[in-house]
């Protein structure tokens, strides 16, 4: 039988991949067209706060991968459902990124650069590191540094810094970073120490952190007709609050939500399909922006507080806001994007 594909998702990241198990869920078929012959990789791990995990479940794979992570601890029946076939329209969603030619052409600005950058790495342990399940943060003057396992034989670890014409030369030399991050964490414990040392030079990653400024998302095209975007595409943002992933996923859920109760419900009196669809992206648009606008706008604030240059900010990071950035850490991972219903 041909069919044609209600949905074409570009791009084969968190948002596209999300997007296209939610509309399998719920009976829609979707297309993933990604331009790279392989999966990729921009970091080696994703946080997956309250919020995430709301959406995995409303996937279907919550369970599952609770039992494939380490479960980061501190103080602060089955359904296979019919495919609908042949709908005769489509909708494009654009997943593609940072750099999204379907954002582009919504019309929405270009990502802004925040002055930042961030080298990210992956210490292997074959024989197993015995580090506790906990996320190890340092700040200093211009940086901020997280450790936190990922499973008993691997660490994640990242080290966000203020951009210097100074660092233009290392981002591309390994090695040269390696000595970067050890320059700036020579206080930290020698377990800190150890897992940038296990770090193999080619597991180090540098990235510029650029973030899509949030009244754009407040205001500009989400959608427009048949098209939209998500995932990075929609809100990137810097990685302060480890939410870039998790917003992934609920506009997965969310969207594959909208369009299925606006294509699969009674239609309203002489509305045709491609009015469904609009119907369907205007719900998604309008509950993503807000969404969007306060996690870009949370991590942004959080991140210049952490990494400040200056005494001020630092003396009040340190001693008065400690309680305060917490709060906004589990407030915006305080968030339930729905639950998917199969026909």
């Amino acid at each position: 039988m041909e069919y044609v594909e209600d949905v074409v998702i570009v791009g084969a990241g968190i948002a596209g991949l999300s997007i296209a198990l939610g509309l399998h869920r719920i009976g829609l078929r979707g297309l993933v067209l990604e331009s790279s012959d392989r999966l990729r990789v921009t970091g080696y791990a994703i946080t997956t706060w309250t919020n995430a995990w709301k959406a995995l479940d409303a996937l279907g794979i919550g369970d599952y991968l609770r039992q494939q992570h380490a479960q980061i601890q501190g103080h602060w029946s089955h359904h296979s459902p019919d495919v609908i076939y042949g709908t005769g329209e489509m909708v494009l969603v654009g997943c593609d990124g940072v750099n999204s030619v379907v954002a582009k052409w919504l019309g929405l600005q270009k990502p802004a650069f925040t002055g930042r950058s961030a080298i990210r790495g992956l210490a292997e342990f074959p024989d197993g590191h015995g580090y506790k399940p906990e996320l190890l943060q340092y700040s200093g003057k211009g940086f901020r540094s997280g450790f936190l396992p990922c499973n008993d034989k691997t660490i994640y670890w990242f080290l966000t810094y203020s951009q210097s014409s100074q660092y233009k030369d290392m981002e591309d030399d390994p090695a040269k970073m390696k000595q970067f991050v050890l320059s700036k964490l020579q206080k930290v414990p020698k377990e800190v120490i150890n897992a940038l040392e296990k770090t193999e030079l080619g597991a180090f990653i540098s990235a510029p952190l650029r973030f899509r400024v949030p009244w754009n998302v407040l205001w500009g095209d989400i959608c427009k007709g048949g098209v939209c975007v998500a995932g990075d595409a929609l809100h990137p943002m810097t990685p302060d609050i480890g939410q870039g992933g998790c917003s992934a996923l609920e506009d997965g859920v969310t969207l594959a939500r909208c369009l299925g109760e606006a294509l699969m419900g009674k239609p309203k009196e002489g509305e045709e399909e491609y009015d469904m669809i609009k119907r369907g992206l205007k719900k998604y648009a309008k509950e993503r922006r807000w969404r969007g606008f306060e996690l870009i706008t949370t991590a942004y604030v959080l991140g210049f507080m952490q990494q400040s240059d200056g005494v001020v900010m630092n003396f009040l990071r340190d001693k008065c806001f400690s309680g305060l950035m917490a709060g906004m850490y589990l407030k915006r991972a305080d968030f339930d994007c729905g639950k998917l219903y199969s026909p």
